[in-house]
C-alpha cells in the first residue's frame, strides 16, 4: 500500500517561523534567510541575517537563532531540539549547529555553492565529528527559494549585488 502522506508536513510550521524571519530580513535588505530554533514544542531562539546591519560576517540567521536559545536553556548544548531554517547552512553555521550539539536540522533551499549539511559538504553528517545531526532538506523548498530569488533579482535591477 502506498502511503499519500507527506513526510515533511510535521515540519511545515517550522519552516513557516523561518519564512517570517526571512521575511523581516527582506525589509531590511539582508540577504532574507531565517531560523528558528524549537524545544519541546516551543519557538526558544529566532533569528535572520544581519551581516549588513550589523558589519559581522557571521550575523546569519542560524547563529543569531542558536546565541538565543543557548541563553534560554542557559546550556551551550541544544540538545532535544530542532533548527528550522530557510536556506541549508554554510560550513560556518554547519560548524555551529555540531559545537551546539542539536540533533535535527530542517532546511528548505539546498545551497549548491556554500551548502554544508548535504549539497556542497555533509559537516553535520559527518560521523569524524563527535556529533552528528539528522538533516532534512526541502520543506517548503520552492517558498524559500522563491523569496531568495525575488530578493537577488531586486537586488540586480538596482544594480547591487
Amino acid at each position: 500500500m502506498v502511503s499519500l502522506e507527506n513526510p515533511l508536513q510535521p515540519h511545515e510550521n517550522g519552516i513557516r517561523l523561518a519564512l517570517e524571519q526571512a521575511r523581516i530580513a527582506y525589509e531590511q535588505q539582508e540577504v532574507p534567510v531565517g531560523a528558528v530554533v524549537v524545544h519541546d514544542g516551543r519557538v526558544i531562539g529566532e533569528g535572520h541575517n544581519l551581516r549588513e546591519t550589523l558589519n559581522d560576517p557571521t550575523a546569519h540567521a542560524e547563529m543569531i537563532a542558536i546565541t538565543q536559545a543557548a541563553g534560554f536553556l542557559k546550556s551551550w548544548r541544544l540538545l532535544d531540539c530542532t533548527l528550522y531554517v530557510t536556506l541549508e547552512p554554510c560550513p560556518m553555521c554547519a560548524g555551529a549547529i555540531v559545537q551546539a550539539r542539536i540533533p535535527t536540522v530542517i532546511y528548505g533551499a539546498a545551497d549548491p555553492k556554500a551548502g554544508a549539511s548535504q549539497s556542497l559538504y555533509s559537516i553535520t553528517t559527518d560521523p569524524r565529528l563527535n556529533h552528528q545531526a539528522t538533516v532534512m532538506g526541502g520543506v517548503m523548498e520552492l517558498e524559500c527559494a522563491g523569496i531568495l530569488r525575488e530578493f537577488f533579482a531586486e537586488q540586480r535591477a538596482q544594480g547591487k549585488k
